[in-house]
């Protein structure tokens, strides 16, 4: 998980590996009440996800509520997809429909449309280490929110803890065009540090 300073309403938990993700999925679609562990699992994510989108802890918890319930009552229907169709990727897809529908019932408050892409190559510092490294999430939301709205997209998703693949899967794009916006996004993320009062530019 990545330690910001982000509100939360429970504890980080270790997402569970594939295999025993896979059980606890069944578990819970032969009887809701075996759903809490999923919950447990990805709360946090899910949260800090939809704290990043909204800017606000109360419209993050109820969004969070929101998402969870309708997997709940879609996890019936629930079938891995093919291609990075992992249980987490399935419930950040539900987020992401959740958010924004959020925004367009927000009118007042225009919050950058939904987009893509992730990883980078390794030899440049990522969004996440620049985040860790400032440790302050108002100045995080500031800078992301000068990045073009595609690039902010998967930033958020990265800082919630998803792989390209499964960014690539929630916004229905491809591999590449996720890791040709995330490469593009540090770019800018680099540049937005580098100029921030009392910051010197590091590689």
């Amino acid at each position: 998980m990545i330690g910001l300073s982000v509100p939360t309403l429970a504890h980080d938990v270790t997402p569970p590996s594939v295999a025993a993700e896979a059980l606890l999925v069944a578990r819970a679609q032969h009887d809701p009440a075996n759903f809490g562990p999923l919950y447990e699992a990805y709360f946090d994510p899910i949260f800090r996800y939809c704290f990043y989108r909204l800017g606000s802890a109360q419209a993050a918890e109820d969004a969070a509520s929101t998402v969870f319930i309708r997997a709940l009552e879609a996890l019936p229907r629930y079938r891995p997809a093919a291609r990075a169709g992992s249980f987490r990727s399935w419930l950040f897809t539900i987020a992401h429909n959740v958010v924004a529908n959020q925004h367009r019932a927000t009118t007042r408050r225009p919050i950058a449309p939904l987009a893509a892409a992730s990883v980078v190559p390794d030899d440049h510092p990522s969004p996440e280490d620049y985040a860790l490294a400032r440790d302050d999430v108002h100045t995080i939301q500031s800078l992301l929110a000068r990045l073009p709205a595609e690039q902010r997209q998967v930033v958020e998703l990265r800082l919630s803890g998803l792989t390209d693949q499964e960014i690539a899967h929630v916004l229905g794009r491809s591999h590449g065009a996720i890791r040709t916006a995330h490469y593009r996004a540090v770019l800018q993320l680099r540049a937005l540090f580098g100029a921030q009062p009392g910051e010197s530019s590091h590689d």
